[in-house]
């Protein structure tokens, strides 16, 4: 088995990322509309280093690999990164790879399952995440999530001959758990 069922979900779940997978991740690395948004369009992703990078990833950290739980297929990945387990706050990082998968709500769902786990497991009080300004489908994503704006870096990322901002966004805890009750009812 490839994969394992680390954090369960309603179509997908979160699962230990595979050094496997390295083919892939370099395939979607390399593909404009995922690395551009990463900010890594202007690096080049090998298969060597990208090995390695998995190999890193795999054994150190919140790094997850989203599956599709029909078939098992991969289709991105989540992590928390930054943790800070005293400060109880980390930094919230998603890619969905596959092209014919955004905007079916995948991102949506993992995050949901990434930040519960966050916030039941790791005792997290505080995620953030940045992004760029013209990313809209991800802005869109993170406040259906739950996700507020707190700041901005005006131009401070230059893409294609112009800037753009970096867009900086958070969800407490408590706001996490609202939400959360308001669903369930």
């Amino acid at each position: 088995m490839k994969y394992f069922e680390k954090i369960p979900g309603e179509r997908l779940y979160l699962s230990p990322m595979s050094e496997d997978d390295a083919e892939i991740y370099t395939k979607w690395l390399n593909d404009r509309a995922v690395s551009e948004n990463l900010g890594q369009y202007r690096t080049i992703i090998s298969l060597s280093n990208e090995r390695s990078a998995l190999s890193r990833l795999s054994s150190d950290g919140h790094n997850y690999a989203i599956v599709l739980r029909e078939g098992h297929e991969l289709i991105g990945n989540i992590s928390l990164m930054e943790h800070h387990p005293v400060n109880r706050r980390a930094t919230l990082g998603i890619f969905i790879g596959e092209a014919e998968r955004r905007g079916r709500g995948y991102g949506a769902e993992a995050i949901g399952l990434i930040l519960r786990y966050g916030f039941d497991t790791l005792n997290l009080h505080n995620v953030m995440l940045q992004l760029n300004s013209d990313n809209l489908p991800a802005l869109a994503c993170y406040k259906k999530a739950g996700f507020r704006e707190f700041g901005r870096r005006r131009e401070s990322s230059y893409k294609d001959g112009r800037y753009v901002d970096t867009v900086y966004m958070e969800i407490l805890e408590g706001e996490f758990r609202a939400r959360d009750q308001r669903a369930a009812r």
